[in-house]
């Protein structure tokens, strides 16, 4: 009897992480995420996985992002010698959000021990190191859209476009006689740049995200309206404008957008900063698979004879170096400054809190959503003050949030997604938080008269 155990993103929108098992015997990881938000959050990520990672036949990433990626590493320091599977897209994005991710780990564990020095407390060890990532970067396994292969005895892989970043995929894993499909983070059909998700019909078993399971988003034209008076606003205010973001993904359609109202002649700003090296190189990347990008974006690219995202937008300045970023803090008005993390949980936008956050004139703008624990989730909610760096810093700017901007699925996405299944499979939903996803299941029930299963943290089931 085949297997399928939840361990992560159950009930909550990081660690995404199932295992499923054959009868045969094989075992096959479904993603290694990362745990992100509140502290007690994050420790999970020293927790001891669940399986021994030595006895794993292979593994399988939806997408690059780190909630669905980022303890690859610590997988491989835990002796995991097999294939990692992923599109093309997303093991090059792979190289860039690991590598930055060990960077980060080693960086936080030099500074955290330098205080723990001066309190007489032991040193502790980073998470994973460079090494460990690079061990992790040399197993992925590429496989093109649509292709299908033997991951492991009993085990057939087919990844579908799923729209939310480059490369990002649905998974269909055929184990035994069983067809399972996992709708990885379904993209949002206004996103700019992507092809909508790839509609699946057949199915016994369905694990579909929930991020956005109790709403829709507003839409795309309403939003980006709503952008346009902000960029005016501030500009007339006189201030900044702070827009954080996600260095793949994100950043990319940020440009796009901003790139339109250029050449709508609609962008009072004259300068854009991407004060994200990570973002600045993911744009190399998204520029290398244009191929892949919706038909009617590539066109309007094709017709300004663009072949990087960056010349989409000419007042774009990209800041790679640190002495770059801080040159951007003696700029007191004018300027969009994107930069990350996306939800402020970190990255050089926390600098850039820190000089404008506390100005009446400046402007900041969260394009999506903001997890539990997060700064910017703390921001969202209308917290006054905040720590930023170590100094609590007031909240004097005026914050914008844009939903129609998100890279997920709304509600009635995620109904019309699943409701292309034939004869009602089984279905669980992850990757939401407890409301979300209770509001979600609500709306199958009544819609389709379609009972989802929310699974517990660790619950396993015959497949």
């Amino acid at each position: 009897m085949a297997l399928l155990t939840f361990i992560g993103a159950v009930q909550q929108v990081t660690g995404s992480c199932y295992l499923i098992e054959s009868r045969q015997g094989a075992k096959v990881l479904l993603e290694c995420g990362m745990h992100q938000g509140r502290r007690e959050q994050q420790e999970l990520n020293r927790s001891s996985f669940p399986f021994a990672p030595r006895e794993l036949d292979a593994v399988v990433i939806s997408h690059a992002h780190l909630d669905h990626s980022g303890l690859l590493p610590r997988l491989a320091a835990e002796g995991y010698r097999g294939p990692i599977h992923a599109t093309e897209a997303s093991c090059e994005l792979l190289e860039l959000m690991l590598l930055d991710s060990a960077f980060l780990q080693e960086k936080d564990a030099e500074w955290e021990n330098r205080w723990r020095a001066r309190q007489g407390k032991p040193a502790i060890t980073p998470l994973y190191t460079t090494a460990h990532a690079e061990q992790a970067l040399s197993q992925r396994q590429p496989l093109a859209y649509g292709k299908t292969q033997e991951v492991a005895p009993g085990v057939r892989l087919t990844l579908h476009n799923a729209g939310h970043i480059l490369g990002s995929a649905i998974v269909e894993l055929q184990v035994d006689d069983r067809r399972l499909v996992f709708s990885g983070d379904l993209g949002n059909t206004c996103s700019p740049l992507m092809q909508p998700p790839a509609r699946l019909s057949e199915a016994d078993v369905v694990l579909m995200e929930s991020t956005y399971g109790d709403r829709d988003h507003r839409s795309s034209e309403d939003t980006l309206e709503q952008l346009a008076a902000i960029l005016q606003q501030a500009h007339e205010e006189g201030g900044n404008v702070l827009i954080p973001s996600f260095a793949v993904g994100r950043s990319q359609d940020l440009i796009y957008y901003l790139g339109r109202f250029y050449q709508e002649g609609r962008l009072p700003q004259q300068a854009v900063f991407l004060d994200s090296p990570m973002a600045i190189r993911a744009n190399a990347i998204y520029s290398h698979f244009h191929h892949q990008f919706a038909e009617q974006d590539r066109a309007a690219l094709a017709a300004r004879c663009v072949r990087r995202i960056e010349d989409w937008l000419p007042v774009l300045r990209c800041t790679p170096t640190a002495e770059d970023s801080m040159a951007i803090n003696r700029i007191r008005s004018g300027a969009i400054i994107i930069a990350g993390a996306g939800m402020c949980n970190g990255g050089r936008i926390v600098h850039h809190f820190k000089h404008n956050l506390w100005r009446e004139n400046c402007h900041l703008i969260f394009p999506g959503f903001q997890a539990r624990g997060t700064l910017g989730r703390q921001i969202v909610d209308g917290a006054d003050m905040v720590k930023v760096l170590h100094q609590r810093i007031a909240v004097k700017a005026t914050v914008h949030t844009l939903g129609g901007f998100s890279a997920h699925a709304g509600q009635s996405q995620l109904l019309e997604w699943a409701g292309n299944f034939a004869h009602r499979p089984e279905l669980h939903l992850v990757h939401g938080e407890l409301e979300k996803m209770q509001a979600l299941q609500e709306a199958l029930r009544k819609r389709f008269d379609w009972h989802a299963h929310i699974p517990e943290p660790g619950e396993r089931i015959a497949l």
